[in-house]
């Protein structure tokens, strides 16, 4: 009897596929069943050539072999992996098997991984999709009731295998003009160089950056403080002129010119996509975008509590709709509004509700299925409450609030006084009071505060005496560095940075995707262009001058949007692949001969006197996102050296994280404030100290299971297929 061959993205993904599908017998990398054998890839298996595969020549890397070409591009098999492709392939050219069913991610890149496995083993087999936003047994067992004919991807094949090659076409050649050219490990990209791009020109910014001093003025009438609305919102850069208003003011009748009382109302924010869940994750816990993602992924895959991560939507289509109250009642233990939602029956947002902004993937939101918080680590407990408030929050009435809005007159000066009173929590009774709805960083140069008071019974003609006078002095403030999350805000949205008006029309992809986006920010601090400063991100000696050195048109942000545009309509089937390939082609030419006759140079200003142990020639020091490391400057050497680490071990005086310096027995604990301790003594000292959260944790989290496999009421329940 002929199998179907399942092909998932990555073991974990593959064995709970093969458990719903009841393959259970072992093979060489894969499960098997009466039906169906469940294999899978590690990621990608397969990758385009190194530019060596296709001539000798560029095996040196030097200006002459530049630009590299080459048709057809071919796949090669990544020699890390080659022992799951064997036995993928195996498995794919097996009589036995008689037709594929594809169940890697469901978007671009998971396309490509399962299509270049197929491609590389020569298998012609017929496919089917199998296409599904979360990993419950209920979503599995629909999608394989519901697979897709394999043809209706083909485009979004052909869209990922042009950004594939489009980014190898850009990116190695001009890399090697830039490393050849300027003698040094510098890199290049389509999306990595305009986003370095974004934050030296910010850092340019801050450099240029002149404080000035400016003055605002506040009058007391009788408890009742008032705000100057004259330059400048309130404001002005003349010492002598706020001295003036003041002079003209003290001990003068204000009259109360309007006053304004409206209830106002905002509605919950929108579902999260990808994007603005990293946003928040980072603004709240500091985690990293690539973090963010790992732990989405864990939640998605390993503990099905929520649907597929890599989404760049935040709606919901129709067909979800019936499903909301599983998921309501699914998420009712962990918080109490979940169940308040379900008593009243209230219905989500309209807002939320569109299927022409969902492409591949709606929202995130939480699945169908109930989750052990005991199973979850702290940090996945943290990303999945985010996405559960987010979605209880758009089932709830809008937050409603009294603004009141009061401005007086004194001779020819204007003044004002506001206030808000609360009128109904709405949707904001999910969040605790200190959560923070800001979008980003207030990046005003001057900030005039209004005092919050409550104001008094007043009508219109009302007069004052005024009381007296305060003159406050501010200095303008430059610009905030970037963080990851204003960063990926300025990814998302990049128009800003377009002088063109007609070309902002290009920028809705942004700088990248959704799923991509983590990745670049970890690269630019593997590749050190950008250090941490604190939460900021702070662009490098290098990777300043590498933005100075790069073809003008490489860093702008339209390029890289222009291309997610052209790869879009691939996907759609309006655009064709090969000539998307011969432009690139074109400019990946002319960025070359740009690098070729550029007249600038690089310098290395971060040289110590200290020697490469391989190769002889002086090491770098660099700041790495974990610490201090030093590395060759010869890129063929290769080689690095860790010199100390930034830690999760708290300083016991100040509480901030330690620094790890020193090998052996000379390891040290070193703080900012001064504090440092043995790494002997520390360990010492933790040992006496007992468990430690985690181990508390993982204790429970034990006994938890423990007890769930010896409760015999769980396993008779079980039995009733309730």
């Amino acid at each position: 009897m002929s199998k179907i061959l399942v092909l998932a993205e990555k073991p974990s993904v593959g064995r709970e596929l093969a458990r719903v599908l009841k393959c259970a017998k072992k093979g060489d990398g894969c499960l098997i069943g009466d039906k169906y054998i469940v294999t899978w890839a590690l990621g990608h298996l397969v990758e385009l050539c190194d530019p060596e595969a296709y001539d000798d020549k560029y095996k040196t890397w030097s200006m002459e072999t530049l630009p590299m070409l080459p048709k057809p591009m071919k796949l090669q098999v990544i020699r890390q992996t080659s022992k799951q492709f064997s036995a993928v392939k195996k498995q794919l050219r097996s009589p036995e098997v008689s037709s594929i069913i594809i169940a890697t991610d469901a978007g671009r890149e998971g396309e490509l991984v399962a299509r270049w496995i197929i491609a590389k083993a020569g298998v012609k087999k017929p496919i089917k999709r199998l296409w599904i936003s979360s990993q419950t047994d209920k979503a599995i067992r629909e999608g394989f009731r519901n697979l897709k004919d394999g043809k209706d991807y083909q485009n979004l094949y052909m869209a990922a295998q042009a950004r594939a090659e489009a980014d190898w076409l850009v990116g190695l050649n001009v890399t090697r003009a830039l490393t050849c050219k300027f003698n040094a490990q510098l890199s290049a990209g389509r999306v990595q160089t305009p986003t370095l791009a974004l934050l030296v020109r910010r850092e340019n910014e801050i450099r240029r950056f002149v404080p000035k001093e400016y003055y605002t003025i506040e009058a007391d009438l009788g408890g009742l403080f008032v705000t100057w609305t004259g330059e400048n919102g309130g404001s002005t850069f003349s010492r002598e002129k706020a001295e003036a208003v003041k002079n003209d003011i003290k001990g003068k009748e204000f009259r109360l010119t309007s006053m304004r009382r409206a209830e106002k109302q905002t509605g919950a924010p929108m579902l999260y996509d990808l994007t603005e869940l990293q946003r928040d994750a980072n603004k709240l816990y500091g985690y990293s975008p690539k973090q963010t993602l790992n732990i989405m992924q864990k939640l998605y895959e390993q503990h099905k509590a929520l649907t597929y991560p890599r989404t760049d939507s935040r709606y919901l289509t129709d067909d979800i709709v019936p499903t909301l109250g599983d998921r309501l009642r699914a998420v009712s233990k962990v918080e109490d509004a979940a169940a308040d939602i379900l008593k009243k029956n209230l219905k989500i947002s309209k807002a939320c509700v569109n299927n022409g902004k969902v492409s591949d993937h709606h929202a995130i939101i939480p699945t169908e299925e109930r989750v052990p918080m005991i199973n979850l680590s702290q940090e996945e407990k943290r990303i999945y409450s985010l996405v559960v408030k987010r979605f209880l929050a758009c089932f709830m009435p809008p937050y409603k609030y009294m603004q009141v809005r009061a401005e007086f007159g004194c001779g020819s000066h204007s003044f004002k006084a506001g206030g808000r009173e609360e009128v109904s929590k709405g949707w904001k009774a999910v969040y605790s009071s200190d959560y923070s709805f800001d979008e980003d960083e207030d990046m005003t140069e001057i900030r005039v505060e209004e005092r919050k008071q409550i104001l008094p019974k007043m009508k219109e003609g009302d007069k004052f005496i005024c009381k007296n006078v305060f003159i406050k002095s501010g200095k303008t403030r430059p610009p905030a560095r970037y963080t990851e999350a204003t960063l990926l805000s300025a990814m998302e949205n990049p128009s800003r940075f377009v002088s063109d008006k007609n070309m902002k029309e290009y920028l809705g992809g942004g700088l990248g995707t959704p799923a991509t986006r983590a990745d670049i920010i970890e690269k630019l601090y593997s590749s050190f262009y950008v250090e941490k400063q604190g939460n900021s991100m702070a662009p490098t000696s290098k990777g300043i001058q590498l933005i100075d050195l790069v073809p003008e048109d490489l860093k702008e942000p339209l390029l890289t949007a222009k291309w997610e545009m052209e790869l879009e309509r691939i996907s759609k089937g309006r655009a064709d692949k090969n000539k998307f390939i011969s432009e690139i082609e074109k400019y990946a030419s002319d960025l070359v001969k740009a690098v070729k006759n550029s007249e600038a140079s690089y310098r290395h200003d971060n040289m110590t006197k200290k020697t490469c142990p391989e190769c002889g020639k002086f090491l770098l020091e660099v700041n790495g996102k974990k610490g201090k490391m030093l590395v060759c400057q010869d890129r063929e050497c290769g080689y690095r050296r860790s010199v100390s680490v930034i830690t999760n071990a708290r300083c016991p005086e100040c509480h901030k994280k330690m620094e790890l310096r020193g090998e052996g027995d000379k390891k040290s604990f070193y703080c900012s404030c001064g504090y440092r301790e043995k790494y002997s003594a520390f360990k010492e000292r933790k040992n006496q100290g007992g468990a430690s959260k985690r181990d508390v944790q993982n204790y429970l989290r034990n006994q938890n299971k423990k007890e769930e496999a010896n409760n015999p009421f769980a396993a008779a329940f079980d039995k009733l297929n309730l």
